[in-house]
């Protein structure tokens, strides 16, 4: 790991309290940034995600499909956790504490929308970080693309209706138009650009010219994750300095989800057999989420200033250091497989 993604939750906190500062003190300037929208969609977030997002997506080695076949438990069980077990499980955990156990300190309206962000990061499956999470683990790295690759071509076509069917089961009025435009805006497009670039860097199969692009664009989307992190929580300063307890509160069930989540899959890998360089990085996919994604879409459904922008954002927060920690786990525990 990089010096940037060794202390990404040590970063994302600076940008925090720089954002939180800075809304205090020029409030102007963040009233003025978010009224820059088209179609719902603020532009200046909108630019600040591509940078974070479109270096993922070169990453992505489409050509590996062609290896789905096999090992195909390890892709049965991401593919059961991502997208018929974590969306559903983490809109229950939204409703149970939002709605039931934490509805006396938060106001109904702000618990619908903290609710939204969360279904909307258990609807984003990892991308990126399982690279990272992977080869922490000794995993299989080949198998690890053909599971990221598959994974992001379903988000395609199931992001917007899953999302879409837990929000409308939450009782949220969903935009159907701003939703399928965050798709095309934030996986589609992006996910087409990079295959591009990664078809014309790579024509005589020479990585290293891949190597040296992502190399230039890291800073790059280093900047982009931590201004969209500055500025959310610029826009939000107010309620935060109010309301300190919210990052509490939305910490919470998401931290039971990541943990349940992982040991569910962990144990379901266990009992399918799988080799241990498998079921680590398929447990890892399954367990953390696509938060670039997740901040994009909340940002388009709901506004810059809205609870499901800021659930979103303590995604960030909280998820590397626990996923260190179930990182440390699978390494402790790889005698536990074949």
């Amino acid at each position: 790991m990089g010096l940037f993604e060794r202390y990404l939750s040590v970063w994302v906190g600076l940008a925090i309290v720089v954002g939180i500062i800075a809304g205090s003190i020029i409030p102007d300037m963040f009233t003025v940034i978010s009224t820059l929208e088209f179609a719902h969609v603020n532009i200046v977030v909108a630019v600040l995600i591509w940078l974070m997002i479109y270096p993922m997506m070169v990453q992505i080695d489409f050509s590996s499909i062609k290896d789905v076949g096999k090992k195909p438990k390890g892709l049965v069980l991401t593919l059961v956790v991502n997208w018929l077990i974590k969306p559903f499980t983490m809109a229950f955990l939204g409703w149970l504490f939002f709605k039931v156990l934490f509805a006396d300190w938060v106001d109904p309206q702000t618990a619908t929308e903290y609710i939204a962000g969360m279904i909307l990061l258990g609807v984003a499956p990892c991308t990126a970080m399982v690279f990272v999470w992977s080869q922490m683990t000794k995993g299989d790295a080949n198998y690890t693309l053909v599971q990221v690759s598959i994974n992001d071509i379903i988000m395609i076509f199931a992001f917007a209706p899953i999302a879409g069917l837990l929000l409308g089961v939450t009782d949220i009025t969903v935009p159907w138009d701003t939703l399928l435009l965050s798709v095309v805006l934030y996986v589609l497009v992006p996910l087409v650009a990079g295959a591009l670039t990664r078809k014309k860097l790579d024509r005589g199969a020479d990585h290293s010219k891949i190597d040296r692009f992502l190399a230039k664009m890291k800073p790059w989307s280093v900047l982009g994750l931590l201004a969209t992190v500055t500025l959310l929580f610029g826009f939000q300063a107010d309620t935060i300095l109010s309301k300190p307890e919210a990052i509490v509160l939305i910490a919470i069930p998401l931290l039971i989800q990541t943990y349940g989540i992982f040991a569910l899959a962990y144990y379901m890998a266990k009992r399918m057999k799988l080799p241990h360089n498998v079921a680590a990085p398929a447990c890892m996919i399954g367990t953390s989420n696509f938060f670039e994604l997740a901040v994009a879409v909340a940002i388009s459904l709901f506004g810059l200033h809205s609870g499901a922008a800021l659930a979103t954002v303590v995604g960030v927060l909280v998820e590397v250091p626990v996923m260190l920690s179930l990182v440390w786990f699978a390494n402790r525990t790889r005698h536990w497989f074949a």
